[in-house]
C-alpha cells in the first residue's frame, strides 16, 4: 500500500504567524500545503489571493496545492504557475471546457486534478479521466473549515478507485473535508492516497503527532 500524502491547509492556520506555522509544518512531516482560494461567488466565502500565495512559496519548501472554488478558474492558472504552485484543482461544473484547462495545467508544469461536491457523481469523470493526474472529492460541502465529515465519501472514494482502476490510469484519490485521526484510516482503506487536513492539525497541540495520526495504522 502506497504512503498516504497529508496536505495540510492553511486556511485553518493563525495567519498572524504564517511562516511559524509552515515552518512547524514542515518539520512535523506534512508533504503538501493545501491553498483553498475562494472567491465569494462560488462558496460563500473569501480566502486570500496571490499576494499571500507568493509569500507562502517564499516561507516553504514544501509543494504548494492549490484547490480552486472559484467561478472562473481559468483566470488563475497562469499565476498560480508563475508562483511555483504545483498542483492545481478546480471544480468542472465551474468550467464548460474541462478538457482544455485540465491540458494547460499540465502544460505549464503542474499536477491537474478536479473536484466533486459531495452530492456530485463520479460518473462525470469518465471523459476526463486521461488527463486527470488527481481528483479531489469533497467530505463537507465547501466553503468553511472545520465541518463534519459526511460517512458516504468513503464508498464513494472505494468507487472512485474501482473506476481508475478499470481505466488503467495512474490517477490518485485526494479527500478533503473534516478528515480527522478517526476517519484517516478508513479511507485509506477505500483507496484515498491523499488527505487535505485543516481544523484537525491546526487545533491539535501537537501537529506531528496529528500529522501521524492521519497516515493511519500502516504508517505510524
Amino acid at each position: 500500500m502506497k504512503r498516504p500524502l497529508i496536505a495540510a491547509s492553511v486556511l485553518s492556520a493563525d495567519f498572524a504567524r504564517l511562516g511559524e506555522e509552515l515552518a512547524l509544518l514542515e518539520q512535523s512531516g506534512a508533504d503538501l500545503i493545501h491553498l483553498d482560494l475562494m472567491d465569494g461567488h462560488y462558496v460563500p466565502n473569501l480566502s486570500f489571493g496571490m499576494p499571500i500565495i507568493k509569500s507562502i512559496r517564499a516561507h516553504t519548501k514544501l509543494p504548494l496545492d492549490a484547490h480552486l472554488m472559484v467561478s472562473n478558474p481559468s483566470f488563475y492558472i497562469e499565476p498560480l504557475a508563475e508562483l511555483g504552485v504545483s498542483w492545481v484543482t478546480f471544480h468542472p461544473d465551474t468550467e464548460p471546457h474541462s478538457h482544455r484547462l485540465l491540458h494547460r495545467i499540465r502544460q505549464l508544469g503542474m499536477k491537474a486534478g478536479v473536484a466533486l461536491n459531495p452530492s456530485e457523481d463520479t460518473d462525470q469523470l469518465k471523459w476526463l479521466l486521461p488527463e486527470l493526474d488527481y481528483v479531489l472529492l469533497m467530505s463537507v460541502n465547501p466553503g468553511f473549515s472545520g465541518q463534519s465529515f459526511i460517512p458516504g465519501i468513503i464508498d464513494k472514494a472505494i468507487g472512485l478507485k474501482e473506476m481508475i482502476r478499470h481505466s488503467g490510469y495512474e490517477i490518485e484519490i485526494q479527500v478533503d473535508g473534516g478528515v480527522t485521526g478517526d476517519n484517516a484510516q478508513q479511507l485509506i482503506d477505500a483507496g484515498v492516497t491523499i488527505l487535505v487536513s485543516a481544523s484537525y492539525i491546526f487545533n491539535h497541540p501537537n501537529y506531528a503527532q496529528a500529522i501521524q495520526n492521519l497516515r493511519g495504522n500502516t504508517y505510524v
